[in-house]
């Protein structure tokens, strides 16, 4: 269990740092500059260091060093967590995560209003400290929990979904459940409540959006199709768009099941050491006080 949270901590950050470099490309023009892209070298159009993570593993990061602090997961708690983050002027971050979080500040609500345009990734690419700080926890506790963090940025349905199939394939990766079960588990739920995440649709899959949906399809198909870590997290990335969270993503969901050692050395050699040090105690931190608290709440009151 360890060494699969910390392969799913370290993969989420290996991911990240891969995808950043082909971020907002489309596969034709990944393809043009780097062939097949499956080294971490910084640049991208952040012009990045080497090594260097976007918002998706220091937001990851920040909501996990909250629960800590805390012994809880709680909308305040995670918006404050966010807010905070925020502040250290991160070098990305997404337009629906800075609206959730001004939000916040305007009004001290942890909960965003309902949208249906808030649709997107964010949610998910952060969920990773919750599934770990609920090891132990039941299914509804995982979902509550989920909704705590993601409504404070995205409060959507869809969004909601996608994040939980995400936690729960994770959870069933750090249980060792080996693919077929999770393929028939979590991912048939979503598509059978959500059809438009069915992933064997091939041409929309090249250059995804930050849509939930199209970062899913991605990832489904990069990790279902692929029996080693760096096989999924390249082919998630090289289909290019929103790469660093498609590459986050299924490095989360990659690295919890092979564990670390099924991470390439070389990319986590190449990955800034910090990072590296913060994913590590995190994720074994996480383990050790888990399961936490996860409070109850009344959304009711908060979003009337």
């Amino acid at each position: 269990m360890q060494r699969r949270a910390v392969g799913a901590c370290l993969g989420l950050a290996a991911g990240d740092a891969l995808g950043a470099t082909v971020e907002f490309m489309t596969p034709r023009e990944i393809q043009h500059r780097h062939g097949v892209h499956r080294e971490i070298t910084g640049g991208g159009w952040l012009n990045l260091p080497a090594g260097q993570v976007t918002d998706d593993t220091t937001m990851s990061l920040a909501l996990g060093e909250a629960i800590l602090a805390n012994g809880r997961v709680d909308p305040q708690m995670a918006a404050k967590s966010f807010d905070g983050w925020m502040r250290t002027k991160p070098v990305d971050i997404g337009n629906t995560v800075r609206r959730g979080i001004l939000h916040f500040r305007r009004t001290g609500l942890a909960v965003a209003p309902a949208s249906e345009q808030d649709a997107g990734n964010g949610s998910c690419m952060r969920v990773l400290p919750v599934i770990l700080a609920c090891h132990g926890s039941d299914d509804e506790t995982l979902a509550l929990a989920c909704r705590h963090q993601g409504r404070v940025t995205h409060h959507n349905p869809v969004a909601e979904a996608g994040t939980l199939a995400i936690a729960r394939l994770v959870r069933m990766a750090l249980a060792g459940t080996d693919k077929k079960n999770m393929l028939e588990g979590p991912v048939r739920t979503l598509v059978t409540e959500f059809p438009i995440f069915r992933f064997r649709i091939k041409p929309e899959m090249s250059n995804p959006s930050g849509y939930i949906v199209d970062t899913l399809r991605v990832v489904f198909q990069s990790f279902f199709d692929n029996d080693t870590f760096e096989d999924a997290v390249t082919t998630a990335v090289n289909l290019g768009g929103d790469a660093d969270t498609t590459g986050a993503i299924t490095g989360m969901l990659a690295g919890a099941c092979c564990g670390v050692e099924g991470i390439p050395r070389r990319w986590l050699k190449a990955l800034d050491a910090k990072v590296v040090a913060d994913s590590i105690r995190q994720g074994l931190t996480l383990l050790e006080v888990a399961p936490v608290e996860v409070e109850p709440e009344d959304y009711q009151s908060l979003t009337s």
